[in-house]
């Protein structure tokens, strides 16, 4: 066994803790850079809960990655601290209406969260219970364990049916709670999400409105800087994190996306037996990054919502330009194809239009309505945002 091929590689070590580079890590307060007005308005906006009065309902909007729902679940674990010192009780409740995209899910989500069944005496299955009968172990839950319910839905807009926001928000004036209250915190990336709301839903969830904008190349750095601790001391070269927060503030702005490539720089440097993560190890993680988070999104999406889009990569290939537009009738010729090729039945035309508008809102392609002349009408231009050779990549990375 003494000459067998050691799979562990060396015994350089580039990471100290690498959890605070990870997306599910809370850091402290002190570590949440350039957040303050924002960090502010949010306790400002629950601050009743701590008295166990009701607080306002809030809607976040922003771009990803600009710390909203970093700040949203931070503040309501320090507001659950401060309301024990006036012997308030406060139950938190995080759904990913991503994962959690029904109303059945995010209620037998929230109930599951709030819930301790010795206290209560009531069970949250994951499954076999009606809508209704998940509502109604929820109040009962947070009648008995809690003075206040604060629920946070991110990513609010994915969720299908918005009759939770309905029952959520007026839970108290309804009679459906009689000993506690609750507030909602709905997290946006759509900035007109709300005008797609019922208007009674409308007037009750959106009290509180903020906007978060996205950071700059300064926070960015000083966001990384906070995490450096990830590493062993000196093993990150001095140009290592500004080259990160210039690529990342160019491009977007994500502090999440920041983050990723520094730990993929230090997964690159381990990989290649390196002492240090350099500035060409973070070129290699920008694009890994960038194929990771595109195939992300393409895994979630459905199998021709990923045909489109390799048709619109292919096309643009063709076109021998990575920013050349493929108008919408030219990626559904390619489109069906690829049907052909892959032995499935193509979808019709509308329904590809509406795929195409999904992934602009994806911010994976973008759009423009052209005029094509007098008596000819418009079309549509549409672009990819990332390389096509990125897109096919991360394609076949999410099959």
């Amino acid at each position: 066994m003494s000459d067998s091929m050691d799979y562990f590689g060396s015994e350089n070590e580039i990471f100290r803790n690498k959890e605070l580079l990870q997306v599910s890590h809370l850091p402290d307060g002190d570590r949440i850079i350039g957040r303050e007005a924002e960090l502010t308005n949010l306790a400002n906006a629950i601050k009743p809960a701590t008295r166990g009065n009701t607080p306002n309902n809030v809607l976040v909007y922003g771009k990803t990655g600009t710390g909203k729902s970093l700040c949203s679940k931070f503040i309501t674990n320090q507001a659950i601290e401060r309301a024990k010192g006036n012997d308030v009780s406060i139950g938190v409740a995080y759904i990913d209406c991503l994962q959690e995209s029904t109303e059945t899910q995010a209620v037998q989500s929230a109930g599951h969260q709030l819930n301790e069944q010795s206290e209560t005496d009531v069970s949250i299955p994951h499954s076999g219970l009606s809508t209704a009968e998940y509502y109604r172990r929820l109040w009962h839950i947070v009648d008995t364990r809690h003075d206040v319910a604060l629920i946070i839905l991110d990513e609010v807009d994915k969720i299908e049916d918005d009759d939770i926001l309905m029952q959520l928000s007026r839970a108290v004036e309804s009679g459906k709670l009689t000993e506690s209250t609750v507030g909602v915190i709905g997290i946006s990336n759509k900035v007109r999400y709300k005008d797609s709301l019922d208007e009674r839903i409308k007037s009750s969830l959106c009290e509180r409105e903020y906007v978060f904008s996205p950071y700059d190349a300064t926070q960015i750095r000083e966001i990384l800087r906070s995490r450096s601790d990830a590493f062993h001391e000196g093993v990150l070269e001095d140009g290592v994190v500004p080259r990160v927060a210039a690529l990342a503030a160019r491009e977007h702005g994500d502090a999440r996306k920041a983050i990723d490539i520094l730990r993929f720089a230090g997964e690159i440097a381990e990989e290649n037996d390196l002492e240090t993560v350099t500035e060409s190890c973070v070129d290699q993680a920008h694009e890994r990054e960038e194929t990771s988070r595109l195939a992300e999104l393409i895994s979630k999406s459905p199998s021709h919502a990923k045909l489109v889009l390799e048709a619109m990569a292919l096309s643009t290939q063709q076109k021998k330009g990575d920013d050349a537009p493929v108008t919408t009738n030219e990626a559904y010729d390619l489109y069906k194809r690829l049907c052909d090729r892959d032995g499935s039945e193509h979808l019709k035309l509308r329904r590809v239009r509406d795929i195409l508008s999904e992934l602009e809102f994806l911010s994976i392609i973008e759009q423009e309505r052209k005029w094509a002349g007098k008596g000819k009408g418009n079309y549509m231009e549409n672009r990819l945002i990332d390389e096509p050779e990125v897109i096919i990549a991360a394609c076949n990375e999410s099959e």
